[in-house]
């Protein structure tokens, strides 16, 4: 069945294996030899999936990577429509799946056992088993039957089906034999239903109670039970349950141990669990048992045999009064640190067995009376692992084959081999000595499978190949050939036919035998090969292969021309960077042959894809071709190649193109000295880019620069020839990197790579703290500032600052040292100056190699303290229910200035401490206190501030907030509305005793969908309104006291006609006598809405 992928596969295949096709003898070949691919659609897309593996297979065999090509000559395809699809190529069977070790439950309701086999080959493979090395016959017993290569057994019994299988692939190209795959079969027995006699003791006495299972495969696991479920015997020094014999084991026994116990068995496969009859154990009445030395009861076999990997526990138990104490040891050596002491160290558990744990393992049980010891040896097997294995070949007749596979084990392997699943025997032709074949004089009766097998008596391995015996008559690929060659030139014509045997091979010129001379020679691989060719060589030549199964030829026709002439102007052109050249190729050659051109840049072909703009190819002649160079770089530098071609001959011409600019970048920077202000520094020259260098620029930076900047040096300037020169008046302490600059008569080029970083040497500091200045802090204090000296002028460890200071008029000096280089203030107190006093400042500077400069002296004023008098004339007054107005003046000039007052407020039923407060944002002399309780009394004080602290608070005065406004709103609103105007009535609002009279009514009066509100003021609870504009508009009334707004009415929305418009457009209105008749009017329905 064919696959769209295989085409594309073949094709990817065949680019990678061309380097081998052209290294290997030619012959006919198998495809199949070379690449192997499943026939399977639903395959894996990736290659490796779908490359043919030979399996290389047994018991403990680990996965194998394809094996590499056989040493033998493989024959390969010389061009690519003779390699074969998958379908056509035939090869013998190859597992995909083989059959593995089974255990089958003979509980199971579904009395079926399958054993896998699948195989690949074309033709597709049939199968058949093995059962013990005999025949199944599927056909003839009805138990038997085979889908596709899986085997399936019927009625499955231990009797008849037990033992070891093996599946057979078999195609017309040979038979492949699987793995052995044991299978066995699971079940458990019951216990003989005979009643076990009881077991009687002394106290004190050690005892065993047998378990004596009953007929099992395979393992089991063994538990007692104490007189009843699901009451388990629990082991510990005292007592012990053998895993290999199941039997219980009582060191000594007491009175707490009297009972009835059974033995459960449980199956590790089927996990089916039966139980013993019960064992009575009682005590004898005759007396207790007395001291006895410890007997081993429980230990491991002599001999232990192991398979490496696998977790070996050997059992050691002992009887004794006192109870035994069980210890280990490995007689040579010691005991490996992985084990493990299971089981009141009863049992010694080692896992993952490697070879070097074999030995001679004791345990010793002792006690107070004495003590007694077991020796076993443990022996660790490996079953067979390949070390090398054989690969598919193809050979000649007549040519000898040479296989061999080697693989470890313990006890070593041996080797066998088989051909088309038989074995193979020793011939006069074929020898087998300790796992090599050789096979002499092959014949086509020996091509097959042949396998491999190396066993020892814990398992084998298998490794298939598949031998091909190659015998065909010579082909050519193609033919005729038509070669061309120039006068003087060597020529070779090739003689490579596919054939097996390898054919005899003859040539002749223009049907006259060729005759091998000086200048004409035949080569070991067939090749005629002409010296130093002429005019006179040209003609056809015809290569005859021949072979016992037939004969052709290959017509080769050599025509022989004057050899091509290549010329590139200019052959050496400089330019500056920024430039443009044209380099042109002109060519001579023969005028029947096409010629070509390929552009190079150092022997590289030239990408003017890369290079963007830069390059444009002219060929305005057959013979001529131009390349045009724009904008040059650097970088386009270097040696030019036109290569012209011919299907006859390659010349190469060359032109060196040198281009002139910037320099590069000068070598490394070495910093040779350092001190407190200079660096000297080396570098080496960098290229100069064909332009002289003509002075170096100096550059360095460091943690507090802006970057890179350049630096003065000692000469000044540093010429071109120049490596070396000094870095000055850099500043100590710092660290700094730096690098060099090259110019020349181009420009300035790229800068070196930075040198490490140094830091210069330490030195007195140089700069003094800027900007001294003082002012503010408390009372009796002088507070002196100054902006700090950054790290690049501190010049040293150790840095900090030296304030000094004096008063006015005074001589000596007070200085103080300040440790932190980060300062910028200190603060001196003295009770004895008074606030405002004038001192004479300036700040200095120090580090660890001593003191620096000292600033200017400037005058800087002590603080003036806190304020030191209250305000004055401190005046409250009720402004409404929650708002109270406070207003003083400020206190008597003099020292301590209020920068702002804070004002205090609490009722007086509280403690000032619990009250509010309330700060200006400025002088400001008055302050609207709000959110007060209505009809409430406060006290209320004033203080000033400043930055030092606050000042004394004034007396407190007493206010009352007026009473609250009317809660209730104004109700039963009428209104009329005659065009533009709309009269509105409403009942008058009466307050309560705890709230404010009613001196007015505020109208507020919105057109729908704006924000703004337009209010007008009555005292009467009447009002006549002339709207400005037609719309809908809502009209609600508060009434109003001195204790503020009370609640709002209903929202009454009027709809006027959109014709009618107020000349001003502002709302108007009139106020109406209270004693307006009313009842003539048209009443009108309230519409309420939402409160505004």
């Amino acid at each position: 069945m064919g696959s769209p992928w295989k085409p594309l596969l073949l094709l990817s295949v065949i680019s990678g294996l061309a380097d081998f096709a052209r290294a290997v003898a030619a012959r006919p070949v198998s495809y199949a030899a070379v690449l192997r691919m499943k026939a399977d659609s639903s395959s894996s897309s990736s290659v490796s999936s779908r490359m043919r593996l030979r399996n290389n297979y047994g018991v403990g065999s680990p996965s194998q990577d394809w094996p590499p090509f056989s040493r033998y000559r493989y024959s390969a395809l010389s061009s690519q429509e003779d390699y074969r699809s998958e379908e056509s190529e035939e090869f013998g069977p190859v597992f995909i799946q083989e059959p593995d070790d089974a255990i089958f439950s003979l509980d199971s309701d579904d009395k079926k056992v399958i054993m896998n086999c699948e195989a690949r080959g074309n033709p597709v493979p049939t199968y058949s088993w093995l059962i013990n090395g005999t025949n199944v016959d599927a056909e003839a017993d009805f138990r038997y039957s085979l889908i596709d290569g899986n085997l399936i057994i019927h009625n499955a019994s231990e009797a008849i089906d037990f033992g070891r299988y093996q599946c057979r692939a078999e195609n017309s190209i040979g038979i492949v034999l699987s793995r052995d795959a044991l299978l066995q079969f699971a079940y458990l027995g019951a216990f003989s239903g005979r009643t076990r006699g009881a077991v009687s003791v002394r106290e004190g006495q050690g005892v065993v109670l047998m378990c004596a299972p009953p007929p099992h495969s395979p393992e089991i696991i063994y538990s007692w039970v104490f007189n009843e479920l699901p009451s388990f015997v629990a082991e510990d020094s005292r007592r012990f349950i053998s895993q290999e014999m199941g039997n219980l084991y009582i060191s000594k026994v007491q009175p707490s141990d009297v009972g009835s116990y059974v033995c459960q068995v449980k199956n590790t496969v089927t996990n089916a669990r039966v139980l013993s009859p019960p064992t009575p154990l009682t005590l004898k009445t005759d007396g207790v048992m007395g001291e006895y030395e410890p007997k081993i009861e429980a230990h491991f076999p002599q001999t232990v045999l192991a398979a490496k990997g696998v977790t070996v526990r050997l059992e050691c138990f002992a009887l004794g009064n006192p109870v035994p104490t069980i210890t280990w040891r490995k007689m040579s050596g010691n005991i490996p640190k992985k084990a493990r002491l299971r089981k009141s160290q009863a049992v010694l558990e080692i896992p993952n067995i490697q070879l070097e744990d074999s030995g001679s393992y004791e345990c010793k049980a002792e006690n107070t009376r004495g003590g007694t010891a077991f020796r076993g040896h443990l022996q660790v097997y490996t079953q067979p692992q390949w070390i090398s294995m054989i690969n598919d070949t193809q050979l000649d007749s007549g040519e000898q084959l040479h296989w061999e596979c080697r693989a470890t084990g313990k006890p070593r392997p041996t080797y066998r081999w088989l051909r088309n699943g038989e074995p193979l025997s020793t011939q006069s032709r074929v020898e087998m000595v300790n796992g090599e074949l050789i096979i002499h004089r092959l014949q086509q009766a020996d091509s097959g499978i042949y396998q491999c097998i190396a066993e020892n008596k814990y398992g084998g391995i298998y490794s298939s190949a598949e031998l091909k015996i190659l015998a065909s008559a010579p082909v050519f690929s193609t033919n005729p050939v038509r070669l061309i060659a120039t006068v003087g030139k060597d020529v070779s014509l090739e003689c490579r036919p596919r054939a097996s045997p390898k054919p005899r091979i003859s040539w002749r010129k223009n049907d006259r035998r060729v005759q091998p001379s000086r200048r004409i020679m035949l080569l070991r691989n067939n090749t005629l090969r002409i010296i130093n060719s002429s005019r006179s060589d040209e003609g056809s030549y015809v290569c005859r292969a021949e072979n016992q199964f037939g004969s052709a030829e290959l017509t080769t026709v050599l025509l022989v021309k004057e050899p091509m002439r290549v010329e590139l102007s200019p052959i050496r052109v400089e330019v500056t960077v920024g430039e443009s050249v044209v380099l042109s190729c002109k060519v001579t050659h023969d005028p029947s042959l096409d010629v070509s051109f390929l552009w190079l840049l150092n022997t590289q072909p030239l990408n003017t894809l890369q290079e963007g703009s830069h390059f444009e190819y002219i060929q305005t002649q057959t013979s001529t071709a131009d390349l045009m160079i724009r904008s040059i770089l650097l970088k386009h530098a270097g040696k030019y190649g036109c290569r012209a071609q011919t299907s006859a001959d390659s010349v190469l011409a060359e032109a060196e193109l040198l281009v002139r600019g910037p320099p590069g970048p000068p070598g490394v920077v070495i910093v040779e000295e350092i001190t407190d202000t200079t660096a000297t520094l080396s570098w080496s020259h960098g290229v100069d880019n064909h332009s002289p260098i003509t002075t170096y620029n100096v550059q360095a930076r460091s943690p507090v620069s802006l970057g890179w900047q350049t630096v003065k040096t000692d000469p000044d300037p540093v010429t071109g020839s120049m490596e070396s020169a000094m870095a000055v008046e850099l500043n100590p302490w710092v660290e700094y990197e730096f690098r060099v600059v090259a110019t020349n008569g181009i420009g300035t080029g790229d800068p070196s790579a930075p040198s490490r970083a140094v830091r210069t040497k330490e030195a007195v500091p140089s700069v003094a703290p800027a900007n001294v200045r003082g002012g503010n802090g408390r009372r009796h204090e002088l507070v002196i500032s100054w902006e700090p000296v950054s790290e690049e002028f501190q010049n040293g460890e150790g840095f900090g600052y030296i304030v000094a200071f004096r008063a006015n008029g005074t001589r000596g000096w007070k200085e103080k040292m300040v440790t932190s280089a980060d300062s910028t203030t200190y603060k001196y107190r003295d009770e004895t100056f008074p606030p405002l006093t004038p001192f004479e400042v300036r700040v200095g500077v120090y580090n660890n190699k001593g003191d620096g400069p000292f600033s200017g002296v400037v005058t800087v004023f002590s603080a003036e303290g806190e304020p030191r008098e209250p305000p004055s004339e401190v005046q409250a007054f009720a402004i409404s229910s929650s708002e109270i107005k406070v207003t003083w003046k400020p206190p008597i000039p003099g020292p301590g200035r209020p920068q702002g007052y804070e004002v205090s407020f609490w009722k007086d039923i509280e403690q000032e401490e619990t009250g509010k407060k309330k700060r200006t944002t400025g002088n400001e002399t008055t302050m609207l206190l709000s959110g007060l309780e209505g009809n409430a009394q406060y006290l209320v004080s004033v203080k000033g501030f400043n930055s030092v602290g606050q000042g004394p608070a004034s007396s407190a005065v007493k206010i009352s907030t007026k009473k609250n406004a009317p809660s209730l709103p104004p109700g039963n609103l009428m209104w009329i509305q005659e065009g533009n105007n709309v009269s509105l009535s409403w009942d008058p609002v009466k307050a309560r005793d705890n709230e404010s009279e009613v001196i007015g009514y505020k109208v507020l009066l919105r057109q729908e969908g704006r924000g703004h509100s337009q209010v007008m003021r009555t005292p009467n609870s009447a009002v006549v309104l002339t709207l400005p504009e037609g719309g809908t508009y809502i009209i609600e009334v508060r009434a109003v006291s001195e204790g503020g707004e009370g609640a709002a009415s209903a929202q009454v929305r009027v709809l006027t006609s959109s014709g009618v418009r107020a000349k001003s457009g502002q709302l108007s209105g009139r106020n109406l006598a209270p004693g307006l008749a009313w009842t003539a009017l048209f009443l009108s329905l309230m519409v309420p809405s939402f409160p505004l």
